[in-house]
């Protein structure tokens, strides 16, 4: 489903008297530069009313496409109202390759690190999903290579495993990595309390118990050690009507 009508609806949001210049988040469930996007530029319509408007954004996304983009993020970025976070759960492209197939290779996202830092805007990297008892391991290896690609703040997520999500999810470990299935399961049991998935506020980003809090604690001394910002800076939104000057005299 696309939603074609988005950037009109947008634009619209924007000119009404509520809107005060609220940070606009791409992407949430769906990641907004899937390759549909390639061809429809719904994103990018976005993007421009954002940039017309200078409103705040917050892009996350695995997608080389974003890179297209660069001029209007960058323009945003330097009124200090665009971020950006590219989610690297691997440095093994053959573990990646198993479980995300078809999307960008680890080789790859860095790359798109290196070329938004490059442009002036300020990138993070996103460990997510965290996968216990098969790429926690890696954490303190992926978030090197992201700051020596340039991102600047870090942070990370646990595997989420709502609804059919599970299914999907086992399936490709058994196929892909079989001799690791048994011990992943049982360790994403650990993190949550002997399911497969916890929806509660609070834990579902990341887990609870013992082998939790040592992923926590592995992630946040790897990022103390690297130099990495905990969080995105914010300050006074830059959002303006683009005519409103000239409401003043009309």
């Amino acid at each position: 489903m696309a939603k074609l009508r988005a950037p009109e609806l947008l634009r619209r949001a924007f000119e009404r008297p509520s809107w005060a210049g609220e940070a606009i988040a791409f992407s949430g469930n769906t990641d907004a530069w899937q390759p549909l996007e390639a061809s429809l530029r719904l994103t990018r319509g976005c993007l421009e009313v954002c940039a017309e408007y200078r409103n705040q954004v917050r892009v996350t996304t695995k997608a080389p496409l974003v890179e297209r983009d660069v001029d209007l993020l960058s323009a945003l970025a330097r009124l200090g109202a665009a971020s950006a976070s590219i989610t690297l759960p691997f440095l093994d492209a053959a573990r990646a390759r198993a479980l995300e197939p078809g999307a960008a290779s680890p080789a790859r996202r860095l790359e798109t690190i290196r070329r938004l830092a490059a442009a002036g805007i300020p990138v993070g990297v996103s460990v997510a999903p965290v996968i216990p008892g098969l790429n926690d391991e890696e954490i303190p290896r992926v978030l090197a290579a992201a700051r020596e690609a340039g991102a600047t703040r870090a942070h990370w997520l646990l595997l989420r495993l709502p609804g059919p999500v599970k299914e999907v999810f086992e399936e490709r470990l058994r196929a892909g990595i079989p001799e690791r299935a048994e011990r992943v399961l049982h360790r994403i049991r650990e993190t949550r309390d002997g399911k497969l998935y916890d929806a509660r506020f609070g834990v579902r980003g990341s887990g609870e118990g013992e082998y939790a809090r040592s992923i926590a604690s592995l992630f946040d001394a790897a990022a103390s050690r690297l130099g990495f910002e905990s969080g995105a800076r914010s300050g006074p939104t830059p959002f303006r009507r683009p005519r409103s000057q000239l409401a003043l005299f009309a």
